[in-house]
This record gives structure tokens, C-alpha cells and sequence, in this order.
């Protein structure tokens, strides 16, 4: 199943730079292991904001909310996920 999920996080000025920084490093490497597994398929940055549109390509809707709740950021994150399906008049 494939997934449109945006993205936006928001860390809290109440949280420390050194912890901000911790989990930016953390959710990089759990971001860039699902993308070498194949699940997270695409990932494009909102320009000017501190978002994300990504492509998912999951077995079903509880393994993508078991991926999404374990990102790091998750605590920070606002997630507007759209199921995709292909079109019709697709030629690939």
C-alpha cells in the first residue's frame, strides 16, 4: 500500500539544543534505515518550512502507524497521511 504522509514537525523552545540535536540524529538514522529497506520510498523537503512529503510503501495501515509513532520527532510531529492508489490513465 502506498502512502502521502506530510510531515511538520515543531520542537518546543523548551527543549534543549543538545536534545533537539540528539533527536535530529536519531530520526535521520531510523529515516535513512527504512529508506534502505525500501518502506519509506521517497522523501521531499517543504521548501521554506521545516516539513516533509513522503511516499510509504507498506504492507498496511498498522505497519505505517508503527513507523510513523517510532520516529523520534513523533512527540513534535504533525502527520497528515493520504492513502494513494494508482490512476488509471498511469502509464508506468
Amino acid at each position: 500500500m502506498l502512502f502521502l504522509v506530510r510531515m511538520d514537525v515543531r520542537i518546543p523552545p523548551s527543549v534543549s539544543k543538545e536534545e533537539a540535536d540528539a533527536l535530529k540524529a536519531a530520526e535521520k538514522a531510523y529515516s535513512q534505515d527504512l529508506q534502505r529497506q525500501g518502506k519509506w520510498a521517497q522523501i521531499y523537503r517543504v521548501v521554506g518550512e521545516y516539513a516533509n512529503y513522503s511516499i510509504f510503501d507498506v504492507t498496511d495501515n498498522d505497519e505505517l502507524h508503527a513507523m510513523l509513532s517510532s520516529l523520534p520527532l513523533f512527540p513534535y510531529m504533525d502527520i497528515h497521511v493520504t492513502p494513494l492508489a494508482k490512476h488509471p490513465s498511469a502509464i508506468h
